[in-house]
Parts: structure tokens; sequence; C-alpha cells
């Protein structure tokens, strides 16, 4: 969810920002743009696509060695040019008297108190060209402008009440780029002893093949970027040193190769980013997690899960495992939600966050929020090592699905779903809940995924044929039951996230509790099935889709003993898997949901309104 790159450098730096916009579009975004500092503000913006800008950029003949770009995913206004990034000042005055654009600024996030400086910023005399809240910082830094950017910046920051990262030169400064972030990430990368140069980004992607020395910027930070050099003050303004470490951020992970889609190949990625997030996992022991995890397990006597969207429905597929396996009370909460409501602290509770990108706003204030009310024992299962999310927690499982281009999540979705069942072992271990004999078998199964997963994948073309029957529909139900209730909502939450599908999911057994009058020909009704202890109540619940004319889709495993017939059509899973089962059973589904999006011609990787990591509340 946007994406910022600058920097200043002693060559021309727009092929580099522009270059790093297209490494950042995987986050999502309706409009893009750069600009550049040539003795005087010269941007070029866009709501196509980052090829079209590099277009305009020839056309223009944009080039500049101080810039900024941003890929933008609209809050604050529709996404049109006027309200594209970068945005300049222009004031105050109005008319003859306006004063030539200085302040060029990129933002990711939301400031909270926008209208109320607009309206200060209004009777000073500036005009709003605009209807974002970016546009009020930059107008707010002009304001305060008198001769040090930095200084400027810094007393804007002041008056901001949100999250935000941005980028900020002015015209009377060459080779001078600010950078700030709170509650968005930035990261500072620095050039090679070839080239004067340095960069900012929301994402060492970004500047893969630019350089591989970056540093975290931490929250409330401030750096002033230059030719050369760089300095950061912190929150309180006081100068600090921040670790440069060296991350591979390799380009060629983005490379689409022989799939069509980004989520195609991701999807038949899964067999690989398993195995890799199981490398080296020999056994259950709690150092899995990191250093003091068997203390922090030991004390602990339940555990509260937060997370959005797919990681939210990976939380719910953990419950089910840390219940039953390792016997520990769990609770699941979406984190927009835990943030903002009064709930009961417990101190000998496990705060679980789960995220892709480790940068999910709702989900770190959630963490926050939870540290606050005085439960500091914290785990992340994530698949950015380096994010915020890895840093302000004790200790962390990361995932290893490597970089995940499509909006619509698989890969970290069934990575995550491993981390959390070593975690629940790791748990159960230590509770004395888990037998050599127990650990031995769920080994066995684990080290036996990355096969299960590759013979699934061979289901795709009866899974085509299913998209075709789907393709024409409207609207989609999704059953499952216990353990798998939650795969089902993962199947409905694909479906309509790329296909524009509505879709819902109901626990099998609720359907008659409403859900049932929905039930016609016209909407397919699709049922995850294994072969366990509730398949019988769930053939009950199918029938009763059958009795009112429903068609069913059922995914079964293969000893269910579920026949196709008329109205009822199956793909047998080529083995029951049993507490692993979930892993295997999504595969379909989001199999169905891509084959679906081919079918009906939707932008499958860039679904509408839709943003990769969502960066704000």
């Amino acid at each position: 969810m946007c994406g910022i790159v600058a920097g200043v450098s002693s060559r021309n730096i727009v092929p580099i920002l522009v270059q790093g916009l297209q490494r950042l579009e995987y986050r999502g975004y309706d409009s893009c743009g750069v600009a550049v500092n040539v003795g005087g503000l010269k941007r070029a913006r866009s709501t196509d696509r980052v090829a079209q800008l590099l277009e305009q950029v020839a056309q223009e003949k944009l080039e500049g060695t101080t810039g900024i770009a941003h890929t933008r995913w609209a809050t604050h206004g529709a996404p049109a040019v006027h309200n594209a990034h970068p945005h300049f000042s222009h004031g105050p005055g109005k008319g003859a008297s306006s004063k030539p654009g200085r302040i060029a600024l990129v933002h990711n996030g939301i400031i909270e108190n926008h209208e109320e400086l607009r309206a200060a910023l209004q009777a000073k005399g500036y005009d709003f060209n605009s209807q974002t809240d970016t546009e009020v910082i930059a107008h707010l830094v002009d304001s305060l402008y008198e001769g040090d950017l930095f200084e400027a910046v810094k007393g804007a920051l002041g008056q901001l009440h949100g999250a935000y990262a941005i980028a900020v030169f002015c015209k009377d400064e060459p080779h001078r780029v600010i950078g700030a972030r709170a509650g968005s990430p930035l990261i500072l990368g620095l050039g090679s002893k070839d080239v004067a140069e340095n960069f900012l980004a929301s994402d060492a992607m970004a500047l893969a093949g630019v350089t591989d020395q970056i540093v975290y910027l931490e929250e409330g930070d401030v750096v002033d970027v230059q030719l050369g050099k760089y300095w950061i003050v912190d929150k309180a303004h006081k100068a600090v040193t921040r670790p440069v470490k060296t991350v591979l951020a390799h380009s060629g992970a983005a490379e689409l190769g022989p799939y069509r889609h980004y989520m195609q190949k991701e999807i038949f990625e899964q067999p690989r980013a398993v195995a890799d997030t199981l490398e080296g996992v020999q056994g259950i022991v709690p150092e899995l997690f990191g250093d003091g995890a068997y203390r922090v397990f030991k004390e602990i006597d339940r555990v509260l899960i937060l997370a959005c969207g797919t990681s939210y429905y990976s939380g719910c597929t953990a419950k089910y495992w840390l219940e039953s396996i390792a016997r520990i009370p769990t609770q699941v909460e979406i984190a927009s939600e835990y943030r903002y409501r009064d709930s009961v602290p417990h101190p000998g509770t496990l705060v679980v966050t789960i995220s892709q990108s480790g940068e999910t706003a709702d989900t770190l204030a959630a963490l926050r929020h939870a540290q606050g009310l005085g439960m500091t024992q914290t785990l992340t299962v994530c698949n950015v090592a380096t994010s915020a999310m890895v840093r302000e927690c004790k200790l962390a499982y990361i995932t290893r699905a490597g970089v995940e281009i499509g909006v619509a999540s698989t890969k970290a979705f069934t990575t995550q779903l491993a981390g959390l069942f070593l975690l629940t072992l790791a748990l159960a271990q230590v509770k004395g809940r888990l037998t050599e004999s127990q650990e031995a078998a769920h080994m066995k199964a684990m080290r036996h995924l990355p096969a299960a997963l590759s013979a699934v994948l061979a289901l795709e073309p009866q899974v085509i044929s299913w998209s075709e029957d789907f393709a024409g529909k409207e609207h989609a139900l999704f059953l499952g039951r216990g353990l798998h209730y939650p795969i089902a909502q993962e199947g409905a939450l694909k479906l309509k996230e790329i296909t524009y599908i509505h879709a819902e999911a109901y626990a099998a057994g609720e359907l008659k509790h409403g859900p049932l009058a929905l039930v016609t020909s016209e909407m397919p009704v699709v049922t995850v099935a294994p072969n366990d202890a509730l398949l019988e109540k769930l053939k009950s619940n199918m029938q009763e889709v059958r009795a009112r004319g429903g068609v069913l889709y059922v995914l079964a495993d293969a000893d269910s003993r579920i026949e196709s017939q008329e109205g009822i059509h199956v793909i047998r899973m080529p083995e029951h898997y049993g507490a692993l089962s979930p892993l295997l059973h999504v595969v379909p589904l989001q199999l169905l949901a891509y084959h679906t999006a081919c079918a009906r011609g939707t932008d499958v990787d860039k679904p509408r309104n839709l943003a990769k990591s969502v960066t704000v509340e």
C-alpha cells in the first residue's frame, strides 16, 4: 500500500526512482508520480501503471539528481492526477501574488488532523489543488521554512496527528532530501563507494540492485539525506546512530517467469515455500522461536492471536491446533477491532501477531496496545525478518515464503500455517502434552507436506472445470466445519478479492440458521469435506443444500464416500492429512479463485481497491 522511493545522487536519479516504483507495484496503487529538483520543481504524474509513467518521463525528458517518487493507494480523494503524489506547495497568496512552489513531498499514511491544518493554512493564503491530506503537509512545511528544510520538517511533524512516512525536498536546497516516519515504514539505503548517493524507500526491495546497505529507521526518526552523508535524530530530536544491515533483496524474486500471473506462480511455489519454511527443523524445540522461548512458553497459560485478512484466518486455524493439541486457551482477534475495544488483559498471555509484511498498521497498533496493557510476552509469525513486527516482538518465527507479489495472499498463508503448527507443537512439548511418538508422527507429516502439496496442485485441470461454472455467477457460499471452517472463510475471501463475485463462508452447522434462505441453483455452494469426525454432520448439511435445489462443489478426501451425481461435483484430494489437512484443502480454493478470475478477465494480481501491504489504518 503506497510506496516511496527518493534520493540524492551525482547521476540522473530518475531511472532509479521509476525502477524502484516498479518493484513496489506489488503493494497495490492507483496512481503514481515522480518529481525532481532542477532549480525548480518538475514532476510527472499518472493514474496508469508505472510503465506508462516511464513513457511520460521519457517524453518530457525529466531528469535530475535529487528526486522523490510515489505509488498512491487512494484514501483522501479519488484516484486522479491532481490527487497523485508528489505534491507541491504553491502559496501563500492569491493569483499573481502566489509564490512559486518550493516544497515537494510524498507521503504514506493518514494525517488525522488534516482538516484543522487545512483551515489554518487556507487562512494564511495557501490554495489547495487536491483533496489529499498529503498536500496539507507540503504547505505546512512551506509555511515553516526559513532556509533550513530539516528544521522546517521537524517543526511540521510536531503538528501532525496520525501515521506517516514522508520524503521531502526544497528547490532552494539541491542534493538534500528529508525523510521521517511514524507508524509507517521507511528505510535509508546507502550509496556505494563508486557513486555519491543515498536513498529513502518504503521497502528494501525498491532498491534491489542499487544498494544492499540498509538502515531501518525507527519510530519517530527524522533523517537528513545528502550526497555521501546523512544523519538521523530520534523522536526527541536527539542525534542517534542506527545499525547498517546488509539486505539482499534480489530483484529476480519478482520475475514472472513462465506463469500468466504472479498469483499463479505463487500458488505453484507453495511446495518449495513450505519446504524452505521448515528447512533445518529436525525436531521440536522452543528455540526455533528465539532465545528465551522456553522460559516464555513455560510461563504463559493462554494465547492471544492478532491479525488481519488472510493472516486472521491462519490464526483462526491455529486456534483449533493450540486448543486440541497444546490444550492452551486461545483467542483470535481482528487487530483493527481489538485495539479499539475494552478487553480484559491477562499477564500470562502470549501475544502472537501474524503478518506477511510485518508492517501491517492495524496489527502493529494492536500489538502495541496489548503491550501497553501489560502483556509483554510477544511472538510474531512473519515473512520479513527485518520488519517492524519482528523488531518489536520478543520472539519470532520467520516464514520463508519469499517475495509475494500478488495482492491475494497464497504462499504466505500456507507458510504461516506451517509456522503456527510448529508453535503449537513447541508449546505442547513445553507443557508436557506432546509425547515422543506424537512428535515423531507430526514431524513425519510435516516433512511430507511439500510432496502432498504438489499432488494437490495436480488437481488443477479439475478445478479449471469448476471455474467455468463459477465465471458466470455473482454469488457463492462456502461451507466448512471445525478446523476447516477458517479454510472455507479463506476460500471465500480469495474468490471475492480477485473475481469480484460476492462470496460468504459459514460454519456448515449454521446453514439452517439463516444462509439456507439464499440457496438457489444460481448460487454454487463450495464445501470443504475432509474425512474427519465431523464428516457425517457435514453430509447432512450438504443434503440440506440439495433439497433446496442448490449445486454443491465438494473437496472430499479419497475415502469420504461422497460421489459425484446430479447437482454434486466432487474433487477428490490425494490423501487425508489429519491435523495438517487445512494446508492442502486451501490450495484448490486458491486455484478456483485464480481460474475464475482469469475466465472473468479481472486484474488478478492487482484487484481493484485493494493493496498488498496495508500500512494505513
